[in-house]
């Protein structure tokens, strides 16, 4: 039997803390308290090499329940669409026009937060309709 393991999902980004801080406001996650030792993530940060200070960030689930996000500076654009992406579940149960709605609200609370919009992929006979998105680095999520 296999054990359970914990999972991050990980981002490269140019801007670790600005990426983390959106998907903070995303998801109702929170940042993390800063390491042992240290009682603010600035005073983390001034102890760190100058070429090391903003090269990682982290949000959490207050709940503990979903994956901790962490952002690592790296120093490359994104080029090309992500091989793996987050589906925000919020129209999970719900079909047809409601189901646009709760997906048309929730690109709207994100629009303002510098999200962009992205296709409104229309319900099939196998999938119900979900909405892709980009963060504010060009990542790309769905609303689902």
């Amino acid at each position: 039997m296999a054990s359970i393991k914990q999972v991050q999902v990980t981002f490269d980004c140019a801007d670790p803390e600005r990426v983390a801080r959106f998907w903070c406001e995303v998801l109702g996650y929170v940042v993390p308290p800063p390491p042992e030792g240290f009682t603010s993530w600035d005073e983390f940060e001034g102890s760190l090499p100058p070429e090391r200070r903003g090269a990682g960030f982290a949000c959490a689930d207050p709940s503990g329940v979903g994956p901790r996000l962490y952002f690592q500076r790296v120093p490359e654009g994104k080029v090309v669409k992500n091989r793996v992406h987050l589906d925000v579940r919020v129209g999970t149960g719900l079909v047809g026009e409601e189901r646009l709605a709760a997906l048309e609200a929730e690109c709207a609370r994100l629009l303002p937060l510098g999200a962009k919009r992205g296709r409104l992929l229309v319900a099939d006979e196998y999938n119900e309709s979900c909405l892709g998105m980009q963060d504010i680095e060009g990542n790309e999520f769905c609303l689902d």
